[in-house]
């Protein structure tokens, strides 16, 4: 599986690509960081990143986007910047027909590291360990998309697991509803035949 992480952020949109199985070593392809001047027009600064994770998306074909999952924060400004670089990172992937997942920082931290508080230079340690660099992924968003794509790929083998019982699950209770109303028209169409029938025979 290769997976694409990507760390949103208008300023500095971190990318990461990794391939690997759960279970084995993995093996970074690339890592950088998608910028954007500050004091640009925000359509731009969108054009920009779109941009960005279009070529990224060229050179290294992944088959799944990881992306941070936005949560809330106190600066709302922060947020605002986040969610619209998310989007765009989910919008060219899904424009390719690629799965999109969204990771939050708290499921990324415990998958790298064990602890979903570990701050960013533990996930810097544990990425560089991980993937066998020989040093931290600079700055910091990029080591966090390193993170996320591992993430990604620790966790698709029980998420899969997952989708699949609770497929299975909403089937099982498909074919017993369709049962049940089966079984209740067959008993609702019973008393009005039988009514025939003695209406015939009187």
């Amino acid at each position: 599986m290769r997976v694409l992480g990507v760390d949103p952020g208008l300023t500095r949109c971190g990318v990461g690509v990794v391939e690997g199985v759960a279970g084995q070593p993995l093996t970074m392809r690339g890592v950088g960081v998608v910028r954007t001047p500050a004091d640009a027009e925000l359509g731009l600064r969108l054009v920009a990143i779109e941009q960005g994770i279009e070529q990224w998306l060229d050179e290294y074909e992944p088959e799944v986007v990881a992306v941070e999952r936005v949560f809330s924060q106190h600066n709302v400004r922060t947020v605002m910047g986040t969610a619209q670089a998310s989007a765009v990172a989910m919008l060219c992937a899904a424009r390719r027909g690629l799965t999109v997942a969204l990771h939050t920082p708290s499921e990324v931290k415990a998958a790298v590291t064990g602890s979903g508080r570990a701050d960013k230079a533990q996930v810097g340690a544990m990425v560089t360990r991980l993937l066998r660099l020989d040093a931290p992924p600079k700055p910091a968003d990029a080591a966090d998309a390193l993170a996320l794509a591992i993430c990604h790929i620790w966790r698709a083998p029980a998420q899969n697991r997952l989708q699949q019982a609770v497929a299975q699950n909403r089937l099982q209770q498909a074919v017993a509803q369709n049962r049940l109303q089966q079984a209740a028209a067959l008993h609702a169409s019973k008393p009005a035949s039988h009514h025939a029938s003695k209406g015939r025979t009187a």
